[in-house]
């Protein structure tokens, strides 16, 4: 529904992580996580490759020489879930690390176990 506004669950420790990133960095993750919440596209948004389509998407975040990363899934319809939020630690290339896509998956797996629960707590 348009002017509707889902609300954010956090997964592991991507809130904490996340608060450790700059104040600039912060401030645009925060508006493109208010625009998903919208329902809205964001510029600095694009799907996370090997999720299968746009369910699972990357906001990525220039800051200074460094890029931040924060991954979130919009595949639930009452909530948007932060998976993930990291520095991209690779100086080539733009792929995203083994290790960040095995932990995305994880954490998209409890999402999945956490909003099945409260469907059932309906």
């Amino acid at each position: 529904m348009p002017g509707e506004v889902k609300p954010v669950r956090w997964v592991g420790s991507s809130r904490r992580d996340l608060k450790a990133f700059p104040k600039a960095v912060r401030r645009d993750v925060g508006q493109a996580l208010y625009a998903a919440q919208r329902g809205e596209d964001y510029p600095s948004v694009k799907a996370l490759r090997g999720f299968g389509g746009r369910s699972v998407l990357e906001i990525v975040a220039p800051y200074r020489t460094d890029t931040y990363r924060a991954v979130y899934t919009v595949r639930f319809h009452d909530a948007i879930y932060v998976l993930h939020a990291f520095q991209k630690k690779s100086t080539s290339g733009i792929a995203t690390s083994r290790d960040d896509i095995d932990l995305v998956r994880q954490r998209l797996a409890a999402a999945e176990r956490d909003h099945r629960e409260r469907q059932t707590l309906r």
